[in-house]
This record gives C-alpha cells, sequence and structure tokens, in this order.
C-alpha cells in the first residue's frame, strides 16, 4: 500500500517505509516522554534509592516524596486489586490506540505533538502499572500558609506530559483549526 493523502498533500506512510515528516515530531515526543519518565523513575527508585530515603526537601515548596498510585489521575479510584488493574490497563491501552489515530490524522504541528507527548505519558505510567501494580509518582509541590500545609497532588514526568498535551491541544483548538479537533 502506499501513501495515503488526507485532502492537503501531505502524506504518511502506511507501509514499511520511514514516516514522512507530518506524523514524526508526534512520535518523537512520545519516545522523549516515555524516555524521561523511565529513566527518572528508575533513577529515583533504583539510584537515588527513594524508598529508603523517605521524603527529600529540594526547595521551600517542592519535596521529591515515593507515593505508589493504584488509581487513576489524582489519585482517584484506588484499587489495587488485579482485576482492577487490569481494567485500568485495558482502559489506557484503547485510549493510547485511540490517541495514536487522532495524531495520525493530525494536520497541525502542536496537535500532534501535543497527542505525541499524551501517548509517550500513557504508556510510561502503563508501565509502571505493569511492572510495579502502581504508578510511581515523586513530585510534590506545597505552600505553607500560617500553620496549615496545602500540597498538590504527588505526580511524574509522565504525568507532566499528559497535562502539557492536554494543554497544547486546548491551546490548538482556541486557534479555529479544525485538524485540531478528535476525528
Amino acid at each position: 500500500m502506499g501513501p495515503r493523502f488526507r485532502g492537503d498533500d501531505t502524506a504518511f506512510c502506511v507501509d514499511d517505509r520511514a514516516m514522512t515528516h507530518p506524523l514524526r515530531p508526534g512520535v518523537i515526543a512520545a519516545i522523549a516522554a516515555l524516555a524521561l519518565d523511565q529513566a527518572s523513575k528508575l533513577w529515583l527508585l533504583f539510584v537515588f534509592d527513594i524508598g529508603h530515603r523517605g521524603a527529600v526537601k529540594l526547595t521551600p515548596f517542592f519535596d521529591l516524596v515515593l507515593a505508589w498510585n493504584v488509581g487513576i489521575s489524582f489519585g482517584w479510584f484506588q484499587n489495587d486489586s488485579p482485576l482492577a488493574q487490569i481494567i485500568l490497563t485495558s482502559i489506557k491501552a484503547v485510549a493510547v490506540i485511540v490517541l495514536a489515530i487522532w495524531m495520525a490524522w493530525s494536520r497541525t504541528l502542536i496537535a500532534t505533538v501535543a497527542l505525541g507527548l499524551i501517548i509517550g505519558g500513557a504508556i510510561g505510567n502503563a508501565i509502571d502499572r505493569f511492572a510495579y501494580g502502581a504508578v510511581v509518582d515523586f513530585a510534590l509541590f506545597h505552600i505553607r500558609l500560617g500553620e496549615k500545609t496545602y500540597n498538590w497532588y504527588v505526580f511524574n514526568l509522565a504525568d507532566v506530559a499528559i497535562v502539557a498535551g492536554v494543554a497544547a491541544l486546548l491551546y490548538d483548538s482556541f486557534r479555529g483549526v479544525a485538524a485540531a479537533k478528535a476525528p
């Protein structure tokens, strides 16, 4: 099968040839997000040994802590049963496939990269779920006002990639380019 056209004379490859320009930035973004996420987690777990160090204060408002998230975003639906983990992983796999299809049809660089970031982050967290039974979270922002400390959710670089990707998709959608919208 030869290259397929999307109406704007931009070809991308669906056979065994190297992908052309339109899809490449998204794939690079996905690989970069995945690599940075997994490298940071492996380093924190096995080199820095954050599990034995406990919380490490880096600034007055940022700490490194180890949190195992068995739920989904922001710790919702906490459940560490094998069935729940299989269901969450299955949902994530379907979402990655849908996002990859969307990325393949995207006509803007911003949307392509944004979708790549979301895909890379989702795969990074899915690897954790498969390897450890939970997602490794480690970054904690907090602020102290008077006697009370307010903490943000503990997160990781995969979460940063997902949030950045969603923000970029929102930005792209406000630009009025029809191709930024989901198929």
